[in-house]
């Protein structure tokens, strides 16, 4: 994915099921000069720059990030929604960040917001916010999947080819420039995965933030199993990071050939102040370095 458009995103959707609440969130995305943003869902947002220097900024303690690079959604109004409150901030400048409380968010390479959102008794839809200001319905989701109603999405991301992709809890899903949803991957069977709070062996691998670099591999956090994993265009599944309890990873952005990861320390209960956050690093040799921890 160019990395203009690196986004990613994470869970807490809607409000319409006790399992979307109390999880960190997943947001994390790198600038061109390679500074890293991510979400602090017990604080708020932090910047991470070339050497090393961790900022808090100023910004709400949302769950989902995506990038504006260039500035193309400046005079937009932005995603809100009265019910539950769900809505869409601007961070900051050079670059704009985009903070989403309810939903995963995704800025494409035409400079368009995608998001999801289910009205009322519908079938979720993805919406694209264009730089003009329109808003118009991209494509409409299945009801159901192989594992159910198909209520939230976890993450989106943007591919290199005008792609979107966005994880169910078992799968990922791919959008394509013509507006067909293909199953990029599903039915993972990951091996060494243990309990994490709060997620239920239900969840399966509980897909969440995802990134796809240039040559079309996604990257996703796969929660449920302490595992980031990388995918490649011909379904080539290699897992490039595990965690040990309690940590484990939310969200992905990939950088060159480094990926950036964010864990969350996860804790049983919602006290939003005891999930700390870090930020690992993984090299292209496989080495993994932890880059920042925010503690309390």
């Amino acid at each position: 994915m160019k990395q203009a458009i690196i986004a990613l995103f994470g869970f807490l959707l809607f409000g319409i099921a006790d399992e979307v609440f109390g999880h960190p969130g997943s947001g994390i995305v790198v600038d061109r000069r390679g500074n890293v943003y991510f979400v602090d869902t017990g604080s708020g947002v932090w910047k991470i720059d070339r050497k090393g220097k961790l900022t808090r900024l100023s910004g709400p303690a949302y769950h989902w990030m995506a990038m504006d690079i260039d500035g193309r959604l400046a005079n937009v109004t932005l995603p809100y929604f009265s019910s539950g409150g769900a809505t869409v901030t601007r961070v900051g400048g050079d670059p704009t960040l985009l903070l989403s409380s309810d939903f995963p968010v995704t800025v494409g390479s035409d400079g368009s917001l995608y998001y999801p959102w289910l009205s009322s008794g519908k079938q979720l839809q993805i919406f694209r916010l264009s730089p003009a200001g329109t808003t118009t319905i991209l494509k409409t989701l299945p009801a159901n999947t192989e594992s159910g109603p198909l209520r939230w999405l976890n993450g989106m991301a943007s591919g290199p080819d005008g792609s979107l992709y966005y994880t169910e809890n078992k799968a990922i899903r791919r959008i394509t420039p013509k507006g067909e949803i293909t199953t990029f991957i599903d039915n993972i069977m990951l091996t060494g995965c243990d309990s994490v709070p709060e997620v239920g062996a239900h969840l399966g691998p509980y897909f969440r933030g995802l990134d796809v670099d240039a040559g079309g591999s996604v990257y996703v956090a796969a929660t449920g199993c302490r595992a980031v994993l990388k995918i490649s265009a011909d379904k080539k599944v290699t897992t490039v990071l595990r965690a040990s309890s309690p940590w484990s990873p939310t969200g992905v952005a990939v950088y060159g050939s480094d990926v950036y990861v964010l864990e969350y320390f996860h804790t049983p209960g919602d006290n939003r102040r005891e999930w700390l956050p870090r930020i690992r690093k993984v090299a292209s040799d496989g080495s993994v370095v932890t880059v920042a921890a925010i503690e309390r």
